[in-house]
């Protein structure tokens, strides 16, 4: 970097009680500059950016702001200093239209001079010029995603934002809606903005950011251009281990799958074109129909079907029906209509304890909330779903002594870091909880594997191990029904993909024959018809 940096952090320190969640961090971001800041799950790039912003207040280190010391103490203090931050979950009121939640807590909009008229106008013009269309008169709650994020973004324009963090920013957008926002990127950065991108995705981060600082357990460990950044180094970076020696395609997830053994590079990037699975059918989903939980219809009339030892993707935009359809072939969720065989066992309708003697198992979406009893032990946890059974017990009592034994032995098996079976599972990382999870999923034995995004918030280990399990279930014959919103890991890992629109399956496509674009174009409704 030639010129003065526009930002400069220095010797950054944060804590949480005994934890060092940075340590002394320095970061700094130049004039006209996409910014990437990558890291695995606890890494603290976002914690880096709560300081910047004024969430988090540092226990030491500088702030500077075009060579100037600035104190940023509150989001106040980072507002008037020009600094904006879109974070993941939108910070919106919903009933209130775009308008409203763009110029709600500006200084003019608690005054009495308020010119509505000039705002509406100002707000135009800086959605016109960065590519950031939206109807200001619509109200919030009934927009899609990519639309509300664009709320954000122009929301930081608004006040004057010259540095701009953007958290995770592509997490729920179709690979249009990417393109558009990456767009949108560069033209603020022409014209004078700086933006940081927190991100954990590297095939995007190769593609707008100038420059990318990698962060690992509170501390950064490189900071390189463009030009001297591959897949392979960035991702090695990340984990702190020596680079894969085969080329990737630039994509985090292949880079994950080539690190796991699971396929070459080569093989992740030729995805056995054409190939379709001849095994036999294990589960046939036909007419089904499931509410939401505000009793409204969701999935309508929905087929599909998965052969033994196959894995079918599903790619969509939250909120179009994936909950319900993994809650619903999973026995969770009720089912209003249609029909869900597993091999020629019915399961509509049947009791919770059918489903698992089937071999139906679920990793939910959310697994604090849903997927772990968070003040019980990794034991009780990992006995969950299995109570009942035979193998478990010793005249009609659980068996504690070799319950906990087995807790021991899989805590091994899954590399789960804990200190012993007695541990509370809502003390581990997430990613820690992830392999409780799973290896309570894979001591069911599987016929049918529903995995809802398994793999987010996790770092690349995590992945990695992941990605390994889903291969071993599948060579043991099970299928697997994979749901997630990061696209790459759907196309890379699937036999085959759909998307869900609306509660509604458009299109498929076979491994090999997938197109990200054509993909993309049925997540958010686009001439359906035609895929």
């Amino acid at each position: 970097m030639t010129e003065a940096p526009r930002l400069q952090m220095t010797g950054i320190v944060k804590t949480f009680g005994p934890v060092r969640a940075l340590n002394s961090v320095d970061f700094e971001v130049a004039p006209r500059e996409v910014h990437g800041l990558l890291g695995g799950n606890g890494a603290g790039k976002t914690t880096l950016m709560n300081v910047l912003y004024g969430l988090y207040r540092a226990d030491a280190g500088t702030i500077e702001l075009d060579g100037a010391p600035v104190t940023v103490a509150s989001p106040g203090d980072a507002i008037a200093a020009r600094i904006g931050m879109v974070h993941q979950t939108f910070l919106q009121i919903e009933p209130y239209t775009v308008l409203e939640n763009i110029v709600l807590g500006t200084k003019a909009a608690r005054g009495e001079r308020f010119d509505g008229p000039k705002a509406r106008a100002e707000i135009t013009e800086l959605s016109e010029r960065f590519g950031l269309e939206v109807d200001l008169d619509a109200v919030v709650e009934d927009l899609p995603v990519g639309v509300r994020q664009r709320v954000e973004i122009l929301k930081a324009l608004y006040r004057r934002s010259r540095v701009l963090i953007l958290d995770e920013p592509t997490t729920n957008l179709a690979p249009q809606e990417v393109d558009a926002l990456f767009a949108s990127i560069r033209a603020m950065v022409d014209e004078d903005l700086s933006v940081i991108l927190i991100t954990h995705k590297i095939r995007e981060t190769l593609g707008v950011c100038d420059r990318m600082t990698v962060m690992r357990e509170g501390q950064r460990v490189a900071t390189v251009t463009r030009a001297e950044a591959t897949a392979e180094s960035l991702a090695a970076t990340m984990i702190g281990e020596t680079p894969v020696t085969d080329p990737t395609d630039g994509e985090e997830v292949a880079a994950a799958v080539v690190a796991t053994g699971l396929a070459s590079a080569d093989e992740v990037a030729a995805a056995d074109a054409g190939a379709v699975s001849t095994a036999p059918v294990a589960v046939r989903v036909t007419g089904l129909r499931v509410d939401n939980d505000q009793r409204v219809e969701q999935l309508h009339g929905l087929d599909l079907e998965l052969r033994e030892g196959e894995v079918l993707g599903i790619a969509g935009v939250s909120g179009n029906g994936q909950v319900e359809l993994a809650e619903a072939v999973s026995g969770v969720r009720p089912i209003t209509g249609g029909s869900v065989r597993l091999g020629d066992r019915e399961l509509a309708g049947a009791a919770t304890s059918a489903w698992l003697g089937a071999g139906v198992v679920y990793v939910p979406e959310d697994r604090h909330r849903d997927g772990i009893l968070p003040t019980s032990s990794i034991t009780e946890n990992l006995l969950l779903g299995s109570q009942r059974s035979t193998r478990v017990k010793s005249r009609g009592l659980i068996d504690w002594k070799a319950a906990r034994q087995r807790a021991v032995d899989t805590i091994s098996d899954f590399s789960i870091r804990a200190n012993g079976p007695g541990a509370l599972a809502g003390d581990l990382s997430g990613g820690n909880i992830q392999r409780v999870i799973l290896a309570r999923a894979f001591a069911h034995h599987p016929r049918f594997l529903v995995l809802h995004n398994p793999t987010r918030g996790l770092d690349l280990k995590s992945t990695e191990f992941v990605y390994e399990q889903v291969d071993a279930a599948t060579r043991e014959g099970a299928c697997v029904l994979l749901l997630s919103e990061d696209l790459d890991e759907v196309i890379t890992l699937s036999d085959r993909v759909a998307a869900l629109y609306s509660g509604r399956l458009i299109g498929e496509w076979t491994r090999g024959q997938t197109d990200h674009y054509a993909i993309g174009r049925a997540m958010i409704g686009l001439e359906a018809q035609d895929v």
